[in-house]
């Protein structure tokens, strides 16, 4: 019995493949059977752990946004205005390292196409948004304005531009000072 896994062990690990298995193939590439060969259990305890491949796409997609979020609350904790929207933005490049996780953001959108699943990033997104507005007590129009450069940032991160010795790359690679978004804001954008 000592090589025997318990099952939240099991479960963690699953979920570990999994992540690498969706964040490269999306929900409709990605494999039970290759996950379940990699943990080394049946395609059925998978399905019996998260009922459906949907559903076990769908528990990836919101802990990886739930990271990011509750990350961003807890660095802009004490702070406000532009100083805890510097300390998201400089927490948000430092997550772009986790490529899993940012791959696995992007499926979600990708995959919105699927009413269960564009609700769940729905509800995802709002919580983020919730995260930057209620974090930093900025109007909409900066909160846009900063998730609109994190896509940005995801989307330079998804395609390696830090490999790129190109003008375009380095302009994506350019980090935003929060002296910019003192400028963005509801006011001015009128």
């Amino acid at each position: 019995m000592a090589g025997r896994m318990r099952g939240t062990e099991r479960r963690a690990q699953v979920l570990a493949i999994a992540a690498e298995e969706f964040a490269e193939h999306g929900l409709h590439g990605a494999s039970t059977e290759a996950i379940a060969k990699a943990a080394g259990i049946t395609q059925a305890y998978v399905f019996r752990m998260f009922g459906t491949k949907k559903a076990l796409f769908l528990e990836l997609i919101q802990a990886a946004f739930e990271r990011v979020g509750d990350q961003m609350r807890e660095v802009a904790e004490g702070k406000t205005g532009l100083d805890a929207l510097s300390a998201m933005g400089a927490q948000y490049f430092d997550l772009l390292a986790d490529r899993t996780g940012l791959l696995l953001q992007l499926q979600g959108f990708a995959a919105c196409g699927d009413p269960e699943v564009r609700d769940a990033v729905r509800s995802c997104f709002a919580r983020m948004w919730g995260a930057a507005e209620d974090g930093t007590g900025l109007d909409p129009v900066t909160v846009k304005t900063f998730l609109a450069f994190g896509m940005l940032l995801n989307a330079g991160a998804a395609m390696d531009v830090d490999q790129v010795d190109a003008g375009w790359a380095e302009g994506v690679r350019t980090r935003i000072q929060p002296g910019l978004f003192a400028h963005i804001t509801t006011e001015t954008n009128r």
